[in-house]
């Protein structure tokens, strides 16, 4: 069996993330060592963890270094076997990333699959179930990706507790798509999340988006969520474009004002708006996995951030594809994927 030696000091837990997957659909063991080392807690953390075991579990695969803390890890793929799964991370870590680690695998497997994730669904640092649901799905699908993700109930930071159940069918066959341009304008609409915290929050959040976005009364909408393990409140922005759908979010946190919260999510909204790119700064990193599993893919985004650029080299050791990354004028880029 081929063994990559990857070096995970410059990146974070994506770059694990990212070497699991591509072990599991190529067949390909990988040694990493540094293991988010530049971070304040370095090492494997709950989540990617969770992540190694939970690869594990699907596919027979072997984990060297698989403990709390590691910097180093290696890891000897085995066959996906589609199957019914259940996996709980015991804290808020992110189901979400997790998640996304698994779904490749069980693409390229034989039959479909169900898988139980506990934890977190609404992490501030990781891509939230309304994301998954509303923005990374419906373009996967697009490649030719079947999955879908049901959100039992809300698990946010710090005290986890939630769950979701993703249903995934096997792909015969992914396509080669081409994401730029988002068209027309269709909507765009703001929605707050409290669980066990006062409706004022929301409310308070909701008036500023509104303003800042242009929003009527109508494009507006408060949720209280069954009270979680603990209290916790987000708001998300859903933009619509004839060609596209984006989903930002943004978390309360102790002693931030709602407005400030607000705030840093409009300005988001209205970076992407302004950039004319077709997809914006967090789904453009989780694209170019699966193009490059594809064999193929391009698209516009309106940030070429670290991640984008340290994940596309990590998937080039292990697909042969080549990712260009070229400004197309001001926040616009054009990434491209090739075989």
């Amino acid at each position: 069996m081929d063994m990559l030696e990857l070096d995970g000091r410059g990146g974070g837990g994506q770059l694990l993330r990212s070497a699991l997957t591509l072990a599991l659909c190529t067949g390909t063991g990988f040694t990493m060592r540094g293991i988010r080392a530049a971070r304040p807690r370095p090492g494997l953390m709950r989540q990617h963890l969770t992540a190694v075991q939970a690869a594990c579990a699907i596919s027979g695969s072997e984990a060297t270094g698989a403990t709390l803390g590691s910097t180093d890890l290696t890891f000897v793929p085995g066959a996906v076997v589609p199957g019914d799964y259940t996996f709980a991370l015991g804290t808020a870590g992110s189901t979400m990333l997790v998640l996304q680690t698994l779904l490749p695998a069980f693409w390229r497997a034989g039959a479909s699959s169900r898988v139980r994730l506990e934890g977190g669904t609404h992490n501030p640092m990781a891509p939230s179930a309304d994301f998954i649901q509303h923005a990374y799905l419906p373009a996967l699908r697009r490649i030719g990706v079947c999955a879908d993700v049901a959100l039992e109930s809300h698990g946010f930071y710090p005290a986890g507790g939630g769950a979701v159940v993703a249903t995934i069918e096997p792909c015969p066959g992914l396509q080669v798509a081409a994401f730029g341009e988002r068209g027309p304008l269709v909507s765009v609409e703001a929605t707050a999340l409290l669980s066990a915290l006062a409706a004022s929050i929301g409310r308070r959040e909701l008036a500023v988006l509104g303003k800042r976005l242009g929003l009527a009364e109508d494009r507006l909408h408060l949720h209280s969520v069954r009270p979680a393990v603990g209290p916790g409140n987000a708001v998300m922005v859903r933009v619509e474009h004839a060609g596209h759908v984006e989903l930002f979010t943004g978390y309360g946190e102790r002693g931030l004002p709602a407005e400030k919260v607000a705030e840093r999510l409009a300005a988001q909204v209205r970076h992407y708006l302004d950039s004319q790119a077709c997809v914006a700064e967090h789904l453009a990193d989780q694209l170019l996995l699966p193009m490059a599993l594809a064999g193929g893919g391009k698209f516009t985004t309106c940030v070429a951030s670290d991640h984008l650029l340290s994940n596309a080299a990590l998937i080039e050791k292990f697909v042969a594809v080549e990712i260009d990354c070229e400004p197309d004028g001001p926040d616009r880029w054009r990434v491209r994927v090739a075989a």
